[in-house]
């Protein structure tokens, strides 16, 4: 048996590590930094003829200025269930209905709330290595399993030996996206 089968097991985990990393991004740009950032209405959803909808499917969101969202609904009648919708979500806004379209203004962040913001950045971070960890894991047993199957000793550990040098690699990418959402959040 070749090194390459090993090269399988490590390739799929390091997949799985970049979509780890992936999916924490996408979880930090929810997360509100002080300016206005049309990301975080990504979790909320309108009640649209019957079905939860994503607000991006239902209406406009634009960022007119650095304190202000903007939100403009494809269908008029729409404008009750977004303002609900954004009132439910408890993201600290609230929406300002005019009959035309939906303004939030952002307001300026406390000491407090930015506290609030670092350990919920923190948390996801270790979310994210415990993914990292699990990928490792997964993809240490399979080499394992490999070496039963006849894969030769040096190349298990070999094999083994770069699946850590790859989670260090990816260990350190969280803790610099951590780093900078924290800077982010922290700036005033």
């Amino acid at each position: 048996m070749d090194f390459s089968i090993a090269n399988d097991q490590i390739a799929a985990g390091k997949a799985k590590m970049e979509k780890s990393i992936e999916h924490l991004e996408a979880q930090l740009l929810q997360v509100r930094a002080g300016k206005a950032n049309i990301h975080v209405l990504d979790s909320v959803t309108v009640e649209y003829y019957g079905a939860p909808t994503p607000l991006a499917q239902v209406a406009s969101v634009t960022v007119p200025d650095a304190r202000t969202i903007l939100i403009q609904p494809w269908e008029k009648n729409l404008l009750p269930a977004i303002e609900k919708a954004i009132l439910a979500a408890n993201l600290g806004f609230t929406p300002q209905n005019n009959g035309e379209h939906i303004r939030i203004n952002v307001p300026p962040l406390t000491e407090e709330r930015r506290k609030d913001l670092v350990k919920q950045v923190r948390n996801e971070g270790e979310l994210a290595r415990m993914s990292l960890r699990n990928a490792r894991h997964d993809a240490i047993v399979a080499i394992k399993k490999l070496k039963k199957d006849g894969l030769s000793e040096d190349l298990a550990k070999d094999a083994e030996a770069e699946m850590q040098k790859i989670i260090d690699i990816y260990t350190k990418k969280v803790d610099e996206v951590i780093e900078k959402k924290e800077a982010e959040i922290m700036k005033v």
